[in-house]
């Protein structure tokens, strides 16, 4: 039997029987789609959109500013580990993690990262898209998310988002940036989760604020921690959820460090760079 690719309520015996049973079932399956996405949305997510150090393991911190990006294989490095591979007195000049040459200079990084790209390699699109980003051309920046969004990339999804909420290179539009919000938010972006929370409370939803917050302070996101508080006053959650999400908050905070990331950390604060 045939099953309704979108609700999967109900089973046909051939094509013909499904048409005919469509003007009769389209409401059903409207609603049961809505349900499905609804589940989908406030459902935890394993990890956060960064993931784990692929040389320590270890969940990456939420700052960004706390790993580097290797163009060579687009992997993204912890702190902790370049920092300890600085000082180990091993060979420098190859990838920690694929064991490329590393670039000598800005032409041949340019070169390493146009490679990636043009390997449609979502990281590496939408780090070219940052840079423009970064450097105000909003269009072409606009063109590289869509096309790193649409290999799957998270980060992706929330620069698209961001992009339709200030009208950047692109008009304004609530339906769409609300879309990329969510999307980037079930892919486990702590930040796009908590702008949902904060679209909800100005929509009159506390409760649903209270959902989206409690996901994002799990994976560490502080922001979300406010908003709970905030709610909390309000008497939309009660003092256990509250009480929960801060150890959440404070467990995910400190699975993302280790003895080698203080020690990077100590190293940025005294020389003033961490390179």
């Amino acid at each position: 039997l045939m099953e309704c690719n979108a609700c999967d309520l109900v089973r046909y015996c051939s094509i013909a029987c499904q048409r005919d049973h469509i003007p009769k079932h389209l409401r059903k399956c409207t609603k049961r789609v809505a349900e499905l996405r609804e589940e989908l949305l406030f459902k935890q997510p394993a990890s956060t959109h960064r993931e784990d150090c692929p040389i320590c393991m270890l969940p990456h911190h939420l700052d960004t500013k706390k790993c580097t990006m290797l163009n060579c294989c687009s992997k993204m490095i912890c702190d902790g580990c370049c920092h300890a591979y600085l000082f180990s007195g091993a060979e420098k000049h190859r990838c920690l993690f694929c064991r490329t040459f590393l670039p000598s200079g800005d032409e041949q990084i340019a070169k390493q990262r146009l490679k990636r790209i043009e390997l449609n390699d979502p990281v590496a699109i939408t780090s070219e898209g940052l840079g423009l980003d970064k450097n105000g051309d909003y269009v072409k920046a606009f063109e590289c998310y869509t096309k790193a969004a649409a290999l799957g990339d998270i980060e992706a999804h929330h620069r698209l988002a961001m992009l339709y909420h200030w009208g950047q290179g692109v008009e304004k539009d609530k339906r769409k940036e609300m879309y990329h919000f969510k999307e980037a938010a079930v892919g486990g972006h702590p930040t796009a989760r908590h702008n949902l929370g904060c679209d909800e409370l100005n929509n009159g939803n506390p409760e649903k604020a209270a959902k989206h917050w409690i996901i994002a302070a799990t994976h560490g996101n502080d922001d979300s921690i406010k908003g709970l508080m905030m709610v909390f006053k309000g008497g939309a959650i009660s003092k256990e959820v509250l009480a929960a999400a801060l150890r959440a908050n404070q467990a995910a905070v400190d699975a993302a460090k280790s003895p080698q990331r203080d020690a990077a950390e100590e190293h940025r604060r005294s020389k003033g760079t961490f390179w």
